[in-house]
């Protein structure tokens, strides 16, 4: 199992704390740096400027939004970024939500499943740089009533095979991720209850007859300290914004997982308290049990079991998000990251 690290948004206020850790994450020897865009900084921008500035480490989306871009466009960014990095770029994509999708984008949230498998298709044509006709229920190219005529892309990408990975939740949406993409990446992941989701992955695989090695990828909150509960109250404001507000109370996928999950009650509670703006209650009705399942909190020495707990998951590439601290708190908490999976056994 190998460590990566999220950077989340860019924009808030700590960029330069953002890039020092990317670069001390470089030096330890990190797989992979990952950044991410809602409406605010978006991804293909930020990770340009932390390549530039790394040597060794991968740098990857999570996620390029499918509603932000047309398939195209995705290719000619993936393949501009390998390039620029010496290939060093992976692409994760996801659909977003419908609150950003259609409040930000202006594309309809619907039948993500077909909509994904086209786009995914449409971006390995493109960047296996083969002239582009696609004949889809959603995408067509080029456009037959018109003069637009089938390309090539022009730019070649340091390597043949771009990853690509997927951001699901959903049974279906698992399945298709192991049928068309190179990796998973997870959120709220525990892996206590990840044995039917990987079972779904791999029922996606076996239907697609894909033999490749597979990228696990969860993204792991953590906070090192003597106490795991003082450690998990300063992830709980992350998880109720998750679990409470990204979505509306009929359509949130996080808050869905977390029922899945065995909590029902907290996450109806989670999600009242956050849509009625109190943010401080829906953060403490955050159980422990649900932040201890799936973030990394407490003492390097607890760390390193639940670590193994990942690896034994089946987890291949364990994301860390360090969010909590000062900046030299945060790289403490990286390199203590280090020295737990070292620890573990299982790097």
């Amino acid at each position: 199992m190998r460590l990566g690290l999220n950077l989340g948004y860019w924009g808030a206020g700590n960029d330069k704390d953002n890039l020092a850790l990317a670069r001390e994450a470089d030096a330890m020897d990190y797989s992979v740096v990952w950044a991410a865009e809602a409406y605010g900084s978006d991804v293909p921008t930020v990770l340009a400027f932390v390549a530039a500035q790394t040597k060794r480490i991968d740098v990857g989306a999570a996620i390029m939004q499918i509603p932000a871009r047309s398939p195209a466009m995705a290719a000619m960014t993936a393949a501009t970024l390998d390039a620029l990095s010496d290939g060093r770029f992976r692409m994760g994509l996801g659909v977003s939500g419908p609150q950003v999708s259609e409040g930000w984008h202006g594309v309809r949230f619907d039948k993500p499943l077909g909509r994904t498998r086209e786009y995914v298709e449409i971006v390995r044509l493109a960047l296996a740089r083969q002239r582009v006709r696609y004949d889809g229920q959603h995408y067509v190219l080029p456009l037959p009533d018109g003069p637009g005529k089938a390309l090539t892309l022009t730019v070649h990408p340091a390597r043949e095979d771009i990853p690509i990975y997927l951001a699901a939740v959903g049974p279906k949406n698992l399945e298709l991720t192991g049928e068309i993409a190179d990796g998973w990446l997870a959120i709220f992941f525990s892996p206590e209850h990840s044995a039917d989701q990987l079972a779904r992955i791999q029922a996606g695989r076996q239907r697609g007859a894909r033999t490749s090695v597979f990228d696990v990828v969860p993204t792991v909150p953590i906070c090192i300290g003597d106490d795991p509960r003082a450690a998990a109250d300063l992830i709980r404001p992350y998880c109720a914004l998750y679990v409470g507000g990204m979505g509306s109370r009929e359509q949130n996928f996080y808050n869905a997982e977390a029922r899945r999950m065995g909590f029902d009650a907290a996450a109806t509670a989670i999600q009242d308290h956050y849509l009625n703006r109190n943010y401080a209650a829906a953060a403490a009705a955050v159980p422990f049990e649900f932040i201890d399942g799936t973030a990394l909190v407490g003492p390097v020495e607890r760390i390193a079991e639940r670590m193994s707990a990942y690896a034994d998951a089946g987890v291949t590439t364990l994301t860390v998000a360090v969010n909590s601290g000062s900046l030299e708190q945060r790289l403490a908490t990286l390199r203590g990251a280090g020295e737990a999976l070292d620890s573990s056994g299982r790097g």
